[in-house]
């Protein structure tokens, strides 16, 4: 015994009378932008750790650098 097609029709009737085509149409656009910016939102939150691996990753080849050519100029001067 579930909803039929009837039931929904009058249900949307009702609803159109009681706030108006155009305050249903202002909610949907409403919820359509609120939809938009949540997927934006987590797209940006996949996103970042993406970014920060990356820049630990540029530090580290850097760090590594400096430590490689301090060690090779360290070895040259006691040579």
């Amino acid at each position: 015994m579930g909803i039929s097609v009837w039931q929904i029709l009058v249900l949307l009737l009702i609803v159109m009378m009681l706030f108006g085509t155009k305050k249903l149409r202002n909610v949907g656009g409403d919820l359509g932008e609120a939809i938009k910016g949540f997927k934006k939102g987590m797209k940006e939150n996949e996103e970042e750790p993406l970014k920060s691996l990356e820049q630990t990753k540029e530090n580290d080849d850097t760090l590594l650098d400096s430590d490689f050519v301090e060690k090779n100029s360290t070895v040259n001067r006691n040579g």
